[in-house]
């Protein structure tokens, strides 16, 4: 059997009266879409109920369930400790997802598992779902830092082991949506704030899930936004189905953004399988980016290449430019996945007899060595994307008037410690967070005193 219907469904915790004390009319319109939501869950009348929630224990490489076979927890954090939940996991169902994952090596599962409470964003659902129907058990989902793809294919494995399982199951996807829509919000305002709500809002609406994946993770952020991929979970769970929407409610009024809707998947249809046609766009914009891939670019991606391969350092080829086989410079290798970082490492002056060698060494060290990632394997090398920057020397300037993040790379030291950042990074949009970056990298703290370094860079693509 598979999931029956998937719900979209914000967390704020006010709009719970214990927990708003009269606050929670400032979004009565949310609290009647909200009920709606309720109602139609005990129409269906589930036998389990999924929810994926951004509050729930994160992992940037991993996706967490709860072990355990209950869970237990309160509003007490905002004030309500009287609103408790007790809740039984499906245990079955998590199981037969994780036996899933392990024929894919697919990374899911309970390890890592910390403070086993139940989080506000499962138990805001579950305060309007219990109010109209009981006898349910719950699949618990934390989210990751992995690409939007990887959500989207946790949604399709949940749906298998629906199916495999027989259960009678909905999906309750929890997040809110930006939290930069005003001024006097939380967050304060960014004008992508807005863009996100009316784009998600769209989206969703016209149940044309592929968009998903257009968000960028820049964007994203700058928004502030906190469901999106639980979206993108339970759009995987529909995958390859035609799906009809009702958008109930969108408010804004606390800064924070509130989508409500509801989504029936109905027969099959070949051309929503929106996943692989994302993999395989992906794939093609890849390769012609590969046929256009500079001298230096393409002595990064042969180095790495060769050593994940074949474990092996190669030897700098003999018909390289000039520029390659005698100039010397420190130099620096970034490599993104599906549009995020994967690993950068780098020099920032010349360590080796050639720019060339330079180049070979950083590659490797980028793709294996990054400490705050795992080492890129064989399976990843046909999505990676790869940038070879050439430092200029680095100069003394007085203060920061004198940087520009488009155009410098910044070096802040203070004593031993020292950080680096490349100049024209997305998401890096001014000096103060440059700088700030910087700092953290070498572990200065924001009151040390400082010296500034800038240089400029050749980009290589």
């Amino acid at each position: 059997m598979s999931i029956l219907a998937g719900f979209m469904v914000p967390h704020p915790p006010l709009i719970v009266p214990a927990v708003g004390r009269g606050g929670e009319a400032q979004i009565v319109e949310t609290t009647r879409a909200y009920e709606k939501v309720a109602e139609e869950i005990a129409r269906i009348a589930p036998e389990t109920i999924i929810i994926p929630s951004p509050h729930t224990i994160m992992y940037a490489d991993y996706f967490h369930m709860p072990s355990g076979s209950e869970g237990k927890g309160s509003f007490a954090n905002f004030g309500a400790g009287e609103v408790r939940f007790h809740e039984t996991y499906d245990t079955e169902l998590r199981d037969k997802v994780i036996e899933l994952a392990k024929k894919t090596d697919f990374p899911t599962g309970t390890l890592g598992g910390r403070d086993p409470a139940l989080d506000h964003g499962v138990m805001v659902p579950l305060w309007f779902i219990r109010k109209k129907y009981d006898g349910f058990k719950i699949l618990r989902l934390g989210l990751s830092g992995l690409p939007l793809a990887k959500h989207y294919e946790l949604g399709q494995m949940i749906a298998g082991a629906v199916r495999e399982t027989g259960r009678r199951a909905v999906i309750v996807a929890s997040g809110d949506l930006s939290h930069k829509l005003q001024d006097y919000g939380p967050y304060g305002f960014a004008p992508e704030g807005p863009e996100y709500d009316e784009k998600i809002m769209d989206v969703m609406g016209r149940v044309a899930f592929g968009e998903l994946f257009d968000f960028s993770e820049s964007f994203c952020e700058k928004a502030a936004e906190c469901g999106h991929r639980s979206f993108v979970i339970m759009a995987g769970a529909f995958d390859g189905l035609n799906v009809k929407a009702e958008i109930l409610s969108h408010q804004d009024v606390t800064g924070v953004g509130y989508g409500v809707g509801m989504f029936w998947p109905g027969e099959p249809n070949e051309e929503r399988h929106f996943l692989k046609i994302y993999q395989d766009k992906t794939s093609s914009e890849l390769a012609l980016k590969r046929s256009k891939e500079d001298a230096y670019v393409r002595l990064a991606r042969l180095s790495l290449e060769t050593y994940i391969r074949e474990g092996r350092r190669i030897k700098a080829p003999g018909d390289l430019p000039a520029e390659l086989k005698n100039a010397r410079a420190g130099a620096f290798v970034s490599i993104h996945e599906d549009g995020r970082l994967r690993g950068c490492i780098g020099t920032i002056e010349p360590t080796r007899a050639t720019l060339a060698e330079e180049i070979i060494n950083n590659a490797i060290s980028a793709s294996t060595q990054d400490p705050r990632f795992d080492a890129i394997t064989e399976d990843e090398l046909d999505m990676l994307e790869i940038n070879v920057d050439v430092l200029g020397e680095a100069e003394d300037i007085d203060s920061m008037d004198q940087l520009d993040v488009r155009r410098y790379g910044v070096i802040v030291t203070s004593g031993y410690r020292r950080g680096l950042l490349l100049p024209d990074l997305d998401g890096v949009d001014t000096v103060e967070q440059q700088v700030d970056i910087a700092r953290r990298k070498a572990g200065i703290g924001p009151k040390e005193k400082i010296e500034l370094k800038r240089f400029e860079v050749i980009r290589h693509v």
